[in-house]
């Protein structure tokens, strides 16, 4: 294929280079894997996603989402970033039907922001174990599993800023990422903070994660109601309005075109 338009997104913020930054390409139709590995590869993003009009149902869309070395079944970020170019750039109102890897998703410009929909993460609890701990350098407080991402509670918000994981031992751990979550600090905006690491895909850190937050309202709503804002607090860092509705939950955040 030739040269293809690209809109660089920072997605989950509403200032240029924080929260997290995505490629987002609209297609006229498929492309070939290979290709589009080769162009996530080149972006070299945590993730750039390939939209399309969708062939099946006239006016939805059919989107997939690559990191720089694989497909992935879920993306978030790059979710809120592709419906954003969708809205600005080409002019889509109302709810966008999104047909992925992991089923149909939705998004629509609200106020707030855009509001993702996307199936609730099935999590469950596990021992926390002495290797949890070592991988982490800080003491777990509890543990449990979603269907690819491994879910550990720390001490305290400073101890999910302050963590230093072995990206070595961490990889071990989960099928795709590691997500490490407190309680806030009183009086902070959010409620909960994480981080998450993925190494296993590519990706040390992931400045902010959408699908981890479909586990996230899971393992808070028991303590802290069915909708909480939560921060994830890497180095550029973001956040989402999360809201459990039975076995779907609401992302709403921000995001600005930056290329």
């Amino acid at each position: 294929m030739g040269s293809t338009a690209f809109v660089q997104v920072d997605a989950f913020t509403d200032v240029p280079f924080g929260g997290n930054p995505a490629a987002v390409i609209v297609l006229e139709g498929p492309a070939d894997d290979a290709w589009m590995q080769s162009v996530a590869l080149e972006m070299n993003l945590s993730e750039t996603a390939f939209c399309h009009p969708s062939a099946a149902v006239d006016g939805e869309w059919d989107l997939r989402w690559f990191t720089p070395t694989t497909e992935v079944d879920l993306c978030g970020h790059a979710t809120l970033a592709t419906a954003h170019v969708l809205a600005s750039e080409h002019g889509v109102t109302g709810e966008m039907a999104l047909h992925t890897r992991s089923g149909r998703l939705a998004a629509e410009v609200v106020e707030g922001g855009i509001r993702l929909d996307f199936p609730a993460d099935e999590v469950t609890h596990v021992p926390a174990t002495p290797e949890m701990a070592t991988a982490l350098g800080r003491q777990v407080v509890a543990a449990g599993r979603g269907l690819t991402d491994l879910v550990v509670e720390l001490r305290s918000a400073s101890d999910v800023r302050s963590c230093i994981p072995d990206m070595g031992l961490l990889a071990g751990l989960a099928d795709r990422g590691v997500i490490i979550t407190a309680a806030a600090e009183v009086g902070a905006a959010a409620e909960v903070v994480s981080r998450v690491f993925a190494p296993n895909v590519g990706i040390p850190e992931d400045p902010v994660t959408g699908s981890a937050h479909t586990t996230l309202a899971v393992w808070w709503a028991p303590r802290l109601g069915s909708a909480f804002p939560a921060e994830q607090v890497s180095a550029r860092g973001g956040r989402i309005h999360v809201e459990l509705l039975g076995d779907r939950v609401h992302l709403t955040g921000r995001a600005v075109t930056v290329a």
